[in-house]
């Protein structure tokens, strides 16, 4: 599977309902796994976003479906980077050495 790290901002609805946030996290959990989504770790942070989520997804279709799902609810936006562990990433390097 592949891991994808999210960031997430707060919209003014989320920010208002601000006590459902760890609800709202755990039913987004629960609604990931049932679309084949492991969430690794959800984070609430400070600084230039206001969380993170790390989960892996079969395929890039998969995980945009899950962060699509998320947004849906109004209550965050969401900017999604796919992650590569030393594994994934030497393989990468491999391919750009043969060139």
């Amino acid at each position: 599977m592949a891991t994808f790290i999210t960031t997430i901002e707060f919209t003014a609805k989320g920010v208002k309902d601000i006590q459902d946030s760890p609800k709202r996290a755990a039913a987004f959990t629960a609604a990931a796994k049932k679309m084949g989504v492991n969430v690794t770790g959800i984070y609430w942070t400070l600084g230039s976003f206001d969380g993170a989520i790390i989960f892996e997804a079969p395929d890039d279709q998969v995980a945009t479906a899950a962060m699509l799902s998320l947004a849906s609810e109004g209550n965050v936006q969401t900017k999604t980077s796919r992650a590569f562990d030393v594994a994934e990433i030497e393989k990468v390097i491999g391919i750009v050495s043969k060139k």
